[in-house]
C-alpha cells in the first residue's frame, strides 16, 4: 500500500492516522476509475473540510513572520519557471491596445473556494498583477470556475461557459479533483487533447494550470499520472502550462508555510496570491 508519509511533509502525514478512524486510508483505497462509498468517519472528515480550510486560511494569514508574507516568500521560488510556450493572440491584443478577454475555467481553485475577501481567487489576482505590469492594458476576466468539477465536467461546459465568450486566452485549472476525488478517466488525455484543439480552433491561447501541491493531492500516486497527462498535452499541442505543482513544492520544501489551508487541499489566500502573481508574471514574459 502507498505510504503517504513517503511523499508528504512529516507534519502532513501525521494527520488522521488513528487506526480506528483513518480518513486518509479511505482515499488511499479509492481506485482510479470509481468513487467508492466512504466510511462514516471519512464522511464526517469531509464535512469538516470547509471549516478547517477557513480556519487555516485565517490563521496562516496572521502568521506572516517578521520578514515576508507567505505569498512573497513563495514567489522567491519562481525563478526559472515559465509557461513553456508563446501566447500569440494575447500578445497581439496587448500590443494593439485592444481588450484582452480571459476566461478562467476550472473547479474550486478557480472560484476561490474558502477565500473570504472578494478578488482573492488566483484568476482575480492574475488580472490585478497584469494590470500592474501593464498599466495601459484593458483586460476583461470571466470566471467560469465551478466547485468539485473534474475534466469531463469542464469539457461539458466549453460551449456555454467558455467558447460563447469568444476568449483570447483560456486559463484552465484542472486535474486535482480527478486525482483526489473522482478518479482519472481512461481516455483523459484524449478528452483533454480534443478540448484543447477546440479552444485553439477558436483562436484562443490556452494555459493549463496543473495540480496544487497539497496533502490530499499527494495521497495516492494518481497525481503523477495526472501531471504527466497535463504536461504531455501542453507539449504536444504547444500551449502554455503553468507549473503550479512545482512552484508550490519548491516553496513548501523550502520552508514556506501558509500556502495550503488546514483542509489539506485548497490554497489559502496567500497561496492564491502567490499563484496569481506568478501566473501573471509568466504571461507577461511570454508576450514580450
Amino acid at each position: 500500500m502507498h505510504n503517504p508519509s513517503a511523499t508528504m511533509p512529516r507534519r502532513w502525514a501525521q494527520l488522521g492516522q488513528s487506526p480506528a478512524c483513518d480518513p486518509w486510508l479511505d482515499f488511499e483505497l479509492l481506485p482510479a476509475k470509481s468513487f467508492l462509498p466512504m466510511s462514516p468517519c471519512c464522511r464526517a472528515f469531509l464535512l469538516l473540510l470547509p471549516v478547517l480550510f477557513v480556519y487555516g486560511t485565517q490563521a496562516f494569514a496572521q502568521d506572516k513572520g517578521s520578514f515576508a508574507s507567505p505569498s512573497a516568500a513563495c514567489l522567491a521560488f519562481n525563478k526559472g519557471l515559465s509557461l513553456g510556450a508563446p501566447l500569440p493572440r494575447t500578445k497581439t491584443k496587448l500590443e494593439a491596445g485592444q481588450t484582452l478577454k480571459i476566461v478562467a475555467l476550472g473547479s474550486s481553485s478557480t472560484t476561490g473556494f474558502g477565500i473570504l475577501s472578494a478578488g482573492g481567487a488566483f484568476p482575480d489576482v492574475m488580472k490585478q498583477e497584469l494590470v500592474r505590469l501593464r498599466p495601459t492594458a484593458r483586460i476583461e476576466l470571466i470566471n467560469s470556475g465551478r466547485i468539485m468539477e473534474n475534466i469531463p465536467d469542464n469539457i461539458a461546459r466549453l460551449d456555454n461557459d467558455v467558447l460563447r465568450h469568444k476568449p483570447d486566452l483560456v486559463v484552465w485549472q484542472l486535474g486535482s479533483n480527478d486525482a483526489v476525488w473522482r478518479g482519472i478517466a481512461e481516455n483523459a488525455k484524449e478528452m483533454l487533447t480534443n478540448a484543447v484543439k477546440r479552444l485553439k480552433a477558436a483562436n484562443a491561447d490556452v494555459i493549463l494550470v496543473d495540480l496544487q501541491y497539497a496533502p490530499l493531492v499527494l495521497l495516492t500516486s494518481r497525481h503523477i499520472r495526472m501531471e504527466k497527462i497535463i504536461s504531455d498535452v501542453s507539449r504536444e499541442q504547444r500551449i502554455g502550462q503553468f507549473p503550479r505543482f512545482v512552484l508550490m513544492k519548491r516553496a513548501i520544501d523550502g520552508g514556506v508555510r501558509g500556502l495550503v489551508g488546514l483542509d489539506g487541499l485548497h490554497k489559502s489566500a496567500e497561496g492564491h496570491r502567490c499563484i496569481g502573481v506568478a501566473l501573471a508574471q509568466m504571461i507577461d514574459d511570454a508576450v514580450r
